[in-house]
């Protein structure tokens, strides 16, 4: 059996690829917003049914300029239990970071839990959808009415995700989103920020360009353009993303024909209402055969890496000094959980082997 990683790049026909770029070579215009640059944006404008889209060079980029754009101050709510490129943006753009615990089904932020973490300096809300399941955003936009504050989604795992029919995208004054090259949607590299309020869109274009107007610096930006090539890629995938879903669902259809009723293991459920995008398949270990760490290592011994994820929490990282003991169910749940492989190309004899190997 060949190496099976967690996550493996989908990819178009290379033809395809090469048809759309190859116009680049007569245009010579590869970055700075070019026409494949505002095709794609185009294109997931209608994709997500949202009024605006902006597109960056990365998903981390993206979260930094909106949270600059939108005048945060003080102290963000957020949770732990993300990839450290929440944390990082927070902290990068002056906001300290409030973290609340998670809810132990989901692993999204519990909303009954964030009021007790709201001060005067609080300033807006910062939540993540995992895994491609969705948080509680009737109840986090209910508590960010009621006290007067922002909610930016860190939407990275929930690329085609709807919740009653209404795209992920569509919640809070913000998402972002990541299309790194392990993502379900991808651009190689690249990112946007999906948002309500057109005054946001020159802020948000400045912030990625170097803050330029009219050859003028009007705000203190940086380069976060997403090029030409990239885009083309995104292009590609997008016309091709409802397959990928479709494929993801049926690698994660036999891990839960497998793994259904095992002892010891937890698998997510699925969410009322919601169409998910199988970005990842989640196992809690709790009094399995296998331990989690036993899992992943004997999946490691056969060239198969699963992935600890997210393990540790952000506000356990030694480059924060936060305490950490705040959160003790997104602890729990970081100490026991192991994603394993899923990506749509994936043998079903592949995920037959992988079940049977942690299941000890």
């Amino acid at each position: 059996m060949m190496r099976i990683n967690v996550t493996r790049s989908a990819l178009p026909p290379m033809e395809e690829y090469i048809n759309e770029i190859a116009p680049l070579w007569d245009s010579r215009w590869l970055t700075n917003m070019g026409e494949k640059h505002k095709t794609l944006e185009k294109m997931l404008q209608e994709y997500f049914n949202a009024p605006n889209v902006t597109l960056f060079a990365n998903g981390h980029l993206a979260l930094e300029a909106v949270l600059t754009s939108l005048g945060l101050t003080g102290e963000v709510i957020t949770t732990p239990f993300t990839f450290a490129s929440t944390t990082n943006a927070i902290v990068r753009c002056g906001l300290k970071p409030v973290f609340c615990d998670v809810d132990p089904e989901y692993y999204t932020m519990d909303p009954k839990k964030i009021e007790a973490l709201i001060t005067p300096e609080t300033s807006a809300i910062v939540p993540v959808h995992v895994y491609g399941t969705i948080c509680d955003v009737e109840a986090i936009e209910a508590i960010a009415q009621k006290h007067g504050l922002k909610v930016v989604y860190d939407a990275a795992h929930a690329f085609g995700v709807r919740k009653n029919g209404v795209s992920a995208a569509c919640f809070g004054d913000a998402s972002i989103f990541s299309f790194h090259a392990t993502k379900v949607f991808h651009t190689i590299e690249g990112g946007c920020v999906v948002y309500s309020n057109e005054k946001l869109r020159q802020t948000l274009n400045q912030i990625k360009d170097f803050g330029l107007a009219h050859a003028e610096i009007v705000i203190p930006g940086g380069n976060a353009k997403m090029s030409e090539f990239h885009a083309a890629m995104g292009i590609c995938n997008l016309r091709r993303i409802g397959d990928y879903i479709q494929q993801r669902r049926q690698v994660t259809e036999r891990y839960r024909a497998n793994l259904a009723g095992v002892r010891g293991m937890h698998l997510m459920k699925e969410q009322d209402g919601v169409e998910p995008n199988y970005a990842y398949f989640p196992v809690i270990f709790d009094g399995a055969k296998l331990t989690r760490d036993e899992a992943a290592d004997r999946l490691a011994s056969h060239d198969i890496f699963a992935r600890k994820y997210f393990y540790p929490l952000t506000n356990h990282c030694p480059a924060y000094g936060f305490r950490g003991d705040e959160t003790p169910i997104a602890k729990n749940v970081s100490e026991r959980i192991l994603c394993l492989p899923l990506y749509p190309e994936l043998a079903m004899e592949d995920v037959d082997k992988i079940c049977e190997i942690v299941c000890g």
